[in-house]
């Protein structure tokens, strides 16, 4: 069978416990910081040049899965792994500024573990060995807060951290910005006044 069994299900849940609960906050400022100078929003590292700190090889592929769940690759952009995400949230996580960091990990870490009791218990191995259909399942029991049965509370809280680090991580990566054909602020040698054809929309005769 896997690297994770049934016997490990015990220390799986005993991870659990360490973390009470499974939401991520991600703010790496204290509430007197906030009131400062805003610094430009973390990026997502290079994966190529990233040295993994906090993830073990399950968890780490375990990510992977999950995340390209979240951001699939099509025809616009790879997808959330080829962006780099899974690099993303391992830094995010292990960043000295981060509030509460060891409680942030074990949730984080303990979320992880929950995807994988409930797939052990269901399907008979971790997340990462179930085919795509069982993987489909369980997330759709956890991804729709206001649909999911009481039971599935904590890998609800988890996946709803874990979506948006993913967001966060795609979205501020080179090939996020990419996708929504974000240019920046650009030079504009001559500004020859609002164009006609939008001047025409609004009701507006120059």
């Amino acid at each position: 069978m896997s690297e994770i069994g049934r016997r490990d299900a015990l220390k799986l849940i005993g991870l659990m416990a360490a973390a009470p609960t499974f939401s991520v906050a991600c703010s790496t400022e204290s509430a007197d910081e906030q009131e400062k100078e805003v610094e430009p929003a973390t990026t997502a590292p290079d994966p190529k040049a990233y040295d993994r700190q906090l993830f073990s090889d399950h968890e780490y592929e375990t990510v992977r899965v999950l995340v390209d769940w979240i951001i699939p690759a099509d025809k616009r952009s790879g997808s959330a792994t080829d962006a780099g995400v899974p690099e993303f949230i391992d830094f995010i996580l292990t960043d000295e500024k981060l509030r509460n960091r060891d409680e942030a990990q074990r949730a984080f870490r303990g979320g992880l573990a929950w995807i994988d009791y409930e797939c052990i218990e269901r399907f008979g191995g971790p997340f990462v060995e179930c085919d795509q259909k069982q993987q489909r399942k369980l997330i759709d029991a956890i991804a729709w807060p206001e649909q999911a049965e009481p039971a599935m509370q904590p890998g609800v809280e988890f996946f709803n951290s874990l979506r948006d680090l993913t967001a966060s991580g795609f979205f501020s990566s080179k090939m996020g910005m990419e996708d929504l054909k974000y240019q920046g602020n650009r030079y504009v040698a001559e500004w020859t006044g609002c164009p006609d054809e939008v001047l025409k929309h609004i009701g507006v005769t120059a």
